[in-house]
């Protein structure tokens, strides 16, 4: 209705410049139209009057009044009125809100989908956790986010493409196969003094006992001395273990090790955002860029146009000059590009895949990384504000009223595959998807499980299933009824039924609007209040026990309504129950 509305201002604009009173019309898509707040303020509003009051010399009260007059004829609109300092008030009549079941009814999946991205190509790529531990409640917040956020985008018609970037290369990864190989070692009967900086969670026991069960006693060798002396820092023994496990084990078996952790790990979150609905386009490996020597490519390219320089045998790239509050390294002094080497590569990787725009959802502690990111592209000749960077702020879990520690390297940590299993994925990802991502989230999980009308996700799917449940009894006590051919719908005329109707229609605006601000949680408020006038309506008015033509119509907006709660809830990757 919306652009129907903006549609018929743009035809009164188009007469009031050929009768010369404005010189220049305003593009369709810059003609602002809203939905009213208020009921007594009509059904949309418009300020299309001041804006142009000055191109036109006039007041605004008087080219809104010239505007109302140049209104063409439509079966849309039952009034329009003039308010304030020059808005437009639009009543849309009851034929038009009834005129939204058959548009819902024949759509069908597709009702609240809209040719708005026109098919620009949209790339978003989120949680990209390190491999080095079963993805966490933290992790679980961005991947809610960044799927719905690609089905909205796509229901708006954007061509959009998730991606994760597997960071399978640098010292994290050498950590994390050199935890395996101790914990593997220990299984062949190898004493082992396990650092306390080294990766100790019970899968990489798991794992290892993988990796014993396919090498057996292959992967121990007679000259393996783990007493080896880096003083009193725990980081330089860790290079140092790292070091002597690469010399003793050599090149093909430490790949056999290292290929096996990672391969081990990037399944299990692989699987587990499967099990959360969040399937990938595309997973794209960081060693990617190092076998194809794409980050040296880059640095070249970078060092040509002096945005690279050296200093203390080190390559350092000038982010200060972008506004990062100093330069960074890309290359270290021992020759090993630094992650930022391979982030500069993997957006410029983005760029020439042929997107458009780019997403990266990070989390909340990565603000300082924007300027320098921004800063490789606009080095690079690329267009920074292709590339817009969403932060999640971190989930915090509360069990029994305590907040539970959250540590990858030490194992201490609620798994996003817990929190399935205590609430449901569906549970889960509508609570994300209820704040936006930038807040704060405390995750209650109580209310989660609980089945009562303040767990929003149980109000909403409840609503679905009670829906579905009507329809059963329909075919249970054999009721022959017409509902799905000739319905009067006119009979709509009780003001819960209005109010459903208006809310019903919002849909297709509510979607264009959350994928044009990147706010997926725009959809879970709408259904939350659709919920809540259904449950209203529900609960005030029979359906079965009416006269045949009352009910017929009944059935046919509570179908509608069925339908769009499903979509709806598809955004959100959140299930549509029949029975609850």
């Amino acid at each position: 209705m919306k652009g129907q509305i903006r549609e018929l201002i743009a035809t009164a604009l188009t007469a009031l410049r050929d009768a010369g009173t404005l010189t220049q019309v305003p593009d369709i898509d810059a003609i602002h139209v809203e939905r009213a707040r208020q009921a007594e303020h009509g059904d949309f509003a418009s300020n299309i009057a001041l804006v142009c009051a000055k191109t036109a010399r006039m007041p605004p009260r008087e080219l809104a009044a010239q505007l109302i007059d140049c209104l063409p004829p439509s079966v849309l609109l039952d009034r329009v009125e003039l308010a304030g300092p020059g808005f437009l008030n639009f009543f849309v009549t009851k034929q038009a809100l009834y005129s939204v079941i058959d548009e819902i009814r024949n759509a069908g999946a597709a009702y609240g989908r809209s040719n708005d991205g026109h098919g620009r190509r949209v790339l978003v790529e989120f949680v990209s956790a390190n491999p080095t531990g079963p993805l966490h409640v933290g992790h679980g917040r961005g991947a809610a986010y960044g799927d719905a956020l690609v089905r909205v985008l796509r229901a708006a018609g954007f061509a959009a493409d998730s991606e994760y970037y597997v960071n399978d290369a640098g010292r994290q990864m050498d950590i994390l196969a050199l935890s395996v190989w101790l914990r593997y070692l220990e299984l062949c009967g190898v004493a082992i003094d396990f650092p306390d900086n080294a990766y100790r969670g019970d899968y990489i026991r798991d794992i290892a006992a993988k990796l014993f069960k396919l090498q057996q006693q292959r992967l121990v060798r007679a000259e393996i001395d783990l007493t080896r002396n880096s003083g009193d820092d725990p980081d330089r023994h860790l290079d140092d273990l790292i070091e002597h496990t690469r010399s003793v084990l050599g090149a093909e078996h430490y790949l056999v090790l290292f290929t096996l952790t990672r391969d081990e790990l990037v399944a299990d979150i692989r699987s587990d955002l499967h099990e959360f609905g969040v399937d990938y386009d595309r997973w794209f490996f960081e060693s990617e860029l190092v076998e194809s020597r794409a980050i040296n490519g880059v640095i070249d390219s970078l060092l040509q146009s002096q945005h690279v320089y050296e200093s203390e045998d080190a390559l350092w790239f000038r982010s200060s000059a972008f506004g990062d509050e100093k330069d960074r390294v890309v290359r270290r002094a021992n020759g090993n590009f630094t992650y930022f080497a391979s982030d500069i590569a993997y957006q410029h990787n983005k760029v020439q895949r042929g997107y458009d725009t780019m997403i990266n959802i990070w989390g909340a502690d990565h603000h300082g990384y924007v300027a320098r990111v921004k800063g490789s592209m606009a080095a690079l000749g690329n267009k920074p504000d292709d590339l817009t960077i969403l932060f999640v702020q971190f989930a915090v879990l509360y069990r029994s009223g305590e907040k539970v520690a959250m540590s990858t390297r030490s194992g201490e940590f609620v798994t996003l595959r817990e929190l399935r299993s205590e609430v449901g994925g569906d549970a889960a990802r509508f609570f994300y998807a209820l704040r936006k991502p930038e807040q704060h989230m405390d995750f209650d999980l109580d209310l989660a499980k609980s089945q009562s009308n303040d767990n929003p996700v149980y109000y909403v799917q409840y609503a679905h299933a009670r829906i579905c449940s009507v329809f059963r009894q329909l075919t249970e006590k054999d009721i022959d009824t017409g509902w799905q051919h000739q319905t009067d719908y006119t009979l709509l005329s009780a003001d819960h039924e209005i109010e459903l109707l208006r809310a019903l229609s919002r849909f297709p605006e509510v979607t264009a609007a959350a994928a044009a601000a990147y706010e997926p949680h725009q959809v879970a408020y709408y259904l939350r209040s659709l919920a809540n006038d259904f449950h209203t309506y529900y609960n005030a008015h029979p359906f079965l026990a009416s006269t045949p033509e009352l009910r017929d119509a009944r059935l046919a907006l509570i179908d509608a309504t069925r339908c769009v709660i499903r979509n709806g809830l598809w955004l959100l990757g959140v299930a549509a129950p029949e029975a609850m």
